[in-house]
């Protein structure tokens, strides 16, 4: 997730909520109360919509409603959150169901970073050999140095274990699928066919 997070309040001008995203690339600022509670987020879409003149080539009728002057005229309220021990198989799930493109983290009501389309395409973007390093680390905690053979091809994790342990074999699978980036994982016993 990114941190630390920028956010807004309702009282912030459409305007000037407009300028943080274009100023920093991001496509959604949580709204927090002043006691720094999440009560909200608005999006490009919610600052653009109503905003573009009509194109005059066309017959079509002007509907001028009302455009919201600050972020809490305009804003999705109330705002889904989720906690920063989430999955991140279900973070991306809930960001692909809904629709969005950034997902505020928070702790209760306190909002602690946002996760983006654009951060869990960074994450599977890491290369092999990061992947690897991150693996290899994990087991040597679990299992000890110089015990596991690790090769990573594409995001995909395969295992050698040294010994023929199926519980650690099952451990070190879950470990791995842990790893950022990590597609699959699968850990053989090294004289079973590993790798």
């Amino acid at each position: 997730m990114s941190r630390p997070v920028t956010t807004v309040t309702p009282r912030t001008s459409v305007k000037e909520a407009a300028r943080i995203l274009s100023s920093h690339g991001f496509t959604a600022l949580p709204v927090v109360d002043d006691d720094e509670r999440l009560i909200g987020i608005v999006t490009e879409a919610d600052l653009v919509a109503g905003r573009l003149p009509r194109d005059p080539r066309t017959r079509e009728e002007r509907t001028d409603r009302a455009l919201g002057a600050t972020v809490g005229e305009v804003m999705t309220s109330p705002a889904t959150a989720m906690s920063p021990g989430t999955d991140l198989a279900t973070l991306s799930r809930a960001l692909l169901d809904a629709r969005i493109r950034a997902m505020p983290i928070a702790e209760g009501a306190q909002v602690v970073g946002i996760v983006t389309r654009g951060d869990i395409v960074r994450v599977f973007a890491r290369s092999d050999s990061e992947i690897a390093g991150d693996v290899r680390r994990h087991l040597s905690i679990y299992g000890g140095p110089g015990r596991w053979h690790v090769e990573v091809r594409d995001g995909v994790v395969h295992i050698a274990d040294e010994l023929d342990d199926e519980t650690d074999r099952h451990v070190a699978t879950v470990l791995a699928e842990a790893v950022p980036g990590v597609v699959s994982a699968r850990a053989v016993a090294a004289h079973r066919g590993g790798i």
